[in-house]
């Protein structure tokens, strides 16, 4: 058996790995004496708990007497540079235990089974490796001119991109890298942007490596540790000492400022092959194609900060806001099997989604108008203040007066003296959610893992305070909403 996972937040498993966490972990796991296994675990160094999900089932399998078959493996954002060899040691082991039992298996005639048609090349779907071009057709800032957050609404032609999507997927976007910033990078380390740099099978000029296929906005501590090498800074080594002060180190800077506080020299064939793959952004999708047709629409916030008073910003969010009409961008369908509508369009939905974790509820409400059903839709929204963070706001104002929204709570936190978020709006209304969901509403969360987590703490006082619960009956009765795929939280 070979295991995949992800460690997202603060060391959880994914929504949809969870029962099976769960279970390996409990006292009614089973003797596994006859399993053989490897573990691949995927995270992000920048976070404190880098990989806990995959190191946690690797030695779970191995108490419970699983033969492990090799080393656990932990890919950091640049996933193929672990993900490759691994997947090269487990075709090997498996081709190697094939052969065993063939070997062992008495010599009989087999038939030979029948050969999948070759695929149609003019019906392929756009992928991650093989992006659609998609044209940009609007670029509007949705948030105040006032307010502390740049937040766009995007959208995207698909018409001729073959792409199809359904309320709850992502859409993939490939970025580039900001042009000042790939100056800015090649002036402090005086090298020299059109020197053609070979790595793997590419060979082009670094100003386009850097632009085009690495990540200088995401730090690793794989790249920090290859510049304490060459930097010879007692700070630096003190740093990557600090499990908890290198993660705050991570999330606050870039490449940029790595380089500028511990300057290093640095070739451009050693900085191309130590830095990580720039890798897509996902966005949900904040529409439905019953809707806008071939469109796909986002909800994007401009990732920004400022590090000794100079701008910093996202990849991803700063390329779109930087796009024009016109402009054509690289992107792929992302689906995302566990955050769909009821297939029964006569059931009720719940949706909390502060912040830009409202767009998929965008999509939802198109997609339940289109289908006609008689389910209700209610929506527990939350920003900082009203007047300058109420995304879509005439949209949802709209759709309480024709009937597509049945419910509308909202929760900004900066507009009154008490901090008032999504999961006190939750509490103050629980007697309505219990009824909602013992009618057969469905539940969905979409945003920050910290809000999740709030929300969840939420839904357990609900539970206890109007169906007297415990907590352990609490947990339970959640968890079997989430295997009815009643409960379904999307995030990040």
């Amino acid at each position: 058996m070979y295991v995949v996972i992800s460690t997202q937040g603060d060391g959880d498993p994914p929504e949809d790995a969870l029962g099976f966490v769960e279970f390996l972990q409990g006292r009614k796991a089973p003797k596994l004496d006859q399993l053989a296994f490897a573990v691949l675990g995927l995270g992000d160094s920048s976070y404190p708990q880098f990989c806990a999900v995959g190191r946690l089932l690797d030695q779970r399998l191995a108490d419970l007497g699983a033969t492990r078959l090799f080393a656990c493996a932990e890919a950091d954002l640049d996933i193929d540079a672990v993900a490759a060899p691994w997947l090269d040691q487990a075709q090997a082991k498996a081709e190697e235990r094939l052969r065993q039992e063939l070997h062992r298996a008495t010599v009989t005639p087999l038939r030979r089974a029948p050969q999948p048609a070759a695929p149609d090349a003019s019906r392929e779907q756009a992928s991650r490796e093989q992006p659609a071009v998609a044209e940009l057709l609007v670029n509007q800032r949705i948030s105040g001119r006032d307010s502390s957050r740049d937040v766009r609404h995007i959208e995207l032609a698909l018409a001729g991109s073959g792409l199809h999507y359904q309320p709850g997927d992502a859409l993939g976007v490939w970025p580039q890298n900001d042009d000042a910033l790939v100056q800015r990078l090649l002036d402090v380390l005086a090298l020299d942007g059109e020197c053609v740099v070979s790595h793997g099978e590419q060979r082009l000029p670094l100003r386009q490596w850097l632009a085009e296929h690495r990540e200088l906005t995401r730090l690793s501590r794989a790249v920090i540790a290859a510049h304490a090498t060459r930097a010879s800074a007692a700070e630096l080594d003190a740093l990557l000492a600090d499990g908890e002060g290198l993660r705050r180190w991570l999330v606050a800077h870039q490449l940029i400022d790595l380089i500028q506080r511990w300057p290093a020299a640095w070739d451009a064939q050693q900085l191309v092959a130590a830095l990580p793959a720039l890798t897509p952004r996902l966005y949900s999708i904040a529409s439905s194609q019953s809707e806008v047709g071939d469109e796909a629409h986002l909800t994007v916030v401009l990732e920004h900060t400022q590090c000794d008073g100079e701008h910093r910003f996202g990849a991803a969010s700063h390329y779109l806001a930087q796009q024009t009409e016109g402009n054509r961008v690289r992107v792929f369908i992302e689906a995302n099997a566990r955050f769909r509508l009821p297939t029964d369009p006569a059931r009720d939905v719940i949706m909390i989604g502060p912040g830009t974790g409202v767009a998929p509820f965008r999509g939802f409400v198109q997609q339940r108008a289109a289908a006609g059903g008689s389910g209700r839709n209610w929506l527990l929204f939350g920003a900082r203040q009203f007047r300058e963070d109420f995304y879509y706001q005439s949209e949802w104002q709209q759709a309480l007066k024709d009937g597509r929204l049945h419910r509308l709570d909202l929760a900004f936190s900066r507009d009154g003296g008490e901090r008032v978020y999504v999961q006190h709006r939750l509490a103050e209304q629980g007697k309505a959610v219990f009824d909602w969901l013992q009618n057969g509403a469905h539940l969905y969360i979409c945003g920050a893992v910290a809000m999740g987590k709030d929300v969840h703490r939420a839904l357990q006082a609900v539970l206890a305070a109007h169906a007297g619960y415990s907590a352990e009956q609490a947990e339970e009765y959640l968890r079997e909403l989430q295997q009815q795929g009643r409960y379904a939280r999307d995030v990040y």
